[in-house]
């Protein structure tokens, strides 16, 4: 079984929706997907997707631990953030093989919790670590000083996955035409839109906005 696993925690930008566009979108473009998940605190149903509720009530980003619960874990299973666009195949991601992540499109060498793939329950150390001690790791500082400017739930699985050893590869390196990073100026994109920093799917330019709509 390959799942795809986002999550949609109520009080910020996204909606249901964004959930139901991109799970259309990756169903249409990744070949061999069998299920696609969001953890939540929203009550309605999406289209397509099976939900299931957060167990800890942990704020913003961090919710996102709860992706790595072992009792959701497959076969294959892919993370993926709302704020991306499956433009074109991405069957690659469905592939059973090594873990990968994606790495941070400013912080060379650092993982990305954007896209992620691991095998089975691999990556339940993740969660079952950050649950042990939250108020720790939510604490800015507790993993030393790193580059980046936001301590974020990416900022501790990097720091969770150097711990662990060894690192899981780039999804860049393991499929160098795979992703892309959003860029208004540009008019064609590789297969998997990654969006970063302001720019989102809804404030895109016409086509790729166009593509995310109709997905």
């Amino acid at each position: 079984m390959v799942t795809l696993t986002t999550v949609l925690r109520s009080g910020g930008r996204y909606e249901p929706i964004w959930v139901e566009r991109l799970a259309r979108g990756a169903r249409r473009h990744i070949a061999g997907l069998d299920r696609i998940v969001c953890v939540t605190d929203f009550d309605e149903a999406m289209d397509g997707v099976e939900t299931v509720k957060f167990r800890h009530d942990w704020p913003k980003w961090w919710s996102k631990f709860e992706a790595f619960r072992p009792e959701l874990s497959d076969d294959v299973n892919i993370l993926c953030d709302l704020d991306t666009i499956f433009m074109s195949s991405a069957s690659e991601l469905a592939s059973k093989g090594d873990a990968v992540v994606m790495e941070d499109h400013f912080l060379k060498s650092r993982a990305s919790t954007a896209l992620m793939r691991w095998n089975k329950d691999d990556f339940s150390f993740l969660y079952e670590r950050f649950k042990r001690d939250p108020d720790h790791w939510i604490a800015p500082g507790s993993c030393g000083t790193v580059p980046n400017s936001v301590h974020g739930d990416q900022v501790v699985v990097d720091h969770f996955l150097r711990d662990q050893q060894p690192f899981p590869g780039f999804i860049q390196n393991e499929y160098p035409d795979l992703l892309d990073f959003y860029d208004p100026v540009r008019k064609n994109s590789g297969p998997v839109l990654i969006f970063i920093g302001d720019s989102k799917p809804d404030n895109a330019t016409a086509d790729v906005k166009d593509a995310w709509l109709n997905s």
